[in-house]
């Protein structure tokens, strides 16, 4: 049973709730307090009995859909795309995140089309079967999400409008770090020994960043918090712990001095030492060791370390997203992510029809008939409102919904009637009829 699903019963026990409350006199609203507003909405519809209608079945099913098969970027990602009012639509998005980083998503509508939509973020459970776990949702009216990750993994990022409700869109997920740099005038391309790295043989290993600067060069507090030791040891020497206020601990070692006392809040950007190389580094260069501990030492870098801007502007026809769509060129390669090294999905032939999801960059997100979808150049797609050619059939027969033998039909054609051929996909041919009708026809 999807989350989707099981969020439908508990709703619907609220209702029954919601009725027998209302007679006691206790408000709705103190009842509704510790769902999401996308689960309010859905017990909403049960209440209204748009729920048992194909259309709110509809939407439920499209948010269950959009947590089990949702799109797989890596942040930062931004794309402008079309959630169609006619239909119950929901998008999903999957990336991978490390802990110590800040995720932001925001979205937002052209500026005709504002409308309410519901944007949440879930964790992927490690266990296959089990639902992922929800974590965050935004406010509809700010439509911006920001969650500190407290754990390596998957997360799902799911965003649904109203019924009949939609509109273009255009939706940026980015990754920022959560600690300033500690060493001043550096970034990251200063480490030169990493988290996890061997030590003593292999006997123990490296629970920080090594940060190489000049001795005397300003240690700064990578975060607002308050200092809990200044008590020297042997491996580190003159040390500096801080407790910041999302309860890590900051790990300052190898100083030469520092300027802090225990009981001092300080803030992000404060000097509170300067590098050396006390303790067990006194026979290797000025470094700080920075170490980051919460129930035991985890890796600093995703922390500190800032992406690149997001990716450019998208560079295509908007027209065409949410549009039927064909390949152009005589050769175009299908790939899982919006770059020229991201694996090949599919070759696909000149002139196989696709749906143009979304745009990204130079690229659109697309989805061929047997719902494979990937990426592809924006030079290489085009409309399919043209044909390519025409044909005059032999015999008659009918224009199918679907390129598949259990299609229905919607349209015919007779014998000596011409059709205009705006695409192919495999052994069939996506055709406009005489009334204007489009379907598929057999190839053969």
């Amino acid at each position: 049973m999807t989350r989707t699903a099981t969020v439908f019963f508990r709703g619907f026990g609220a209702v029954l709730t919601l009725g027998m409350a209302a007679c006691d006199g206790e408000p709705l609203r103190e009842l509704l307090d510790g769902y999401t507003p996308h689960e309010r909405y859905e017990i909403a519809l049960l209440e209204a009995g748009l729920a048992h209608t194909a259309l709110g079945r509809d939407w439920m099913v499209a948010a269950g859909d959009a947590l089990e098969r949702p799109v797989v970027v890596a942040a930062p990602y931004q794309e402008e795309s079309y959630l169609d009012p006619r239909q119950a639509m929901a998008a999903g998005y999957r990336v991978a995140l490390r802990r110590g980083q800040r995720l932001l998503v925001t979205w937002e509508s052209a500026p005709d089309s504002g409308y309410r939509v519901f944007l949440d973020l879930f964790a992927v459970r490690t266990s296959t079967s089990a639902q992922p776990r929800h974590l965050a949702n935004a406010d509809s009216l700010t439509r911006y999400l920001e969650y500190v990750v407290r754990r390596d993994g998957e997360y799902l990022i799911r965003l649904q409008p109203e019924l009949l409700r939609g509109g273009r869109y255009r939706i940026a997920i980015a990754v920022e770090p959560t600690l300033q740099f500690p060493v001043e005038g550096h970034d990251t391309t200063a480490i030169r020994s990493w988290y996890g790295a061997d030590r003593d043989g292999g006997r123990r290993r490296h629970e920080g960043l090594d940060i190489f600067a000049a001795r005397g060069t300003p240690v700064l507090a990578a975060a607002d918090g308050v200092i809990r030791s200044t008590r020297p040891n042997n491996l580190g020497g003159t040390v500096v712990w801080l407790r910041d206020d999302l309860s890590r601990t900051h790990y300052y070692a190898h100083l030469e001095r520092h300027v802090v006392r225990r009981g001092l809040r300080v803030h992000a950007g404060d000097t509170i030492g300067f590098v050396g190389n006390s303790g067990n580094a006194r026979t290797t260069p000025p470094h700080l060791h920075f170490g980051l501990y919460a129930r035991g030492s985890f890796d600093p870098f995703p922390a500190l370390y800032r992406h690149p801007p997001l990716a450019v502007e998208f560079a295509g026809d908007r027209n065409l997203i949410g549009r039927p769509g064909r390949v152009g060129q005589n050769r175009a390669r299908l790939v899982q992510q919006p770059s020229t090294r991201a694996p090949v999905a599919a070759e696909l032939p000149l002139h196989t029809s696709l749906s143009v999801r979304a745009g990204s960059g130079t690229w659109y997100r697309v989805t061929l008939l047997d719902g494979t979808a990937g990426y592809l150049e924006a030079e290489v797609v085009e409309p399919s409102e043209q044909p390519i050619r025409r044909e005059v059939l032999a015999r008659g027969t009918d224009i199918l919904t679907d390129p598949t033998p259990a299609a229905i039909a919607v349209d015919s054609v007779t014998t000596g009637g011409e059709v205009g051929v705006l695409g192919v996909y495999g052994d069939y041919l996506y055709v406009r009829g005489p009334s204007g009708r489009s379907g598929w026809l057999p190839a053969n």
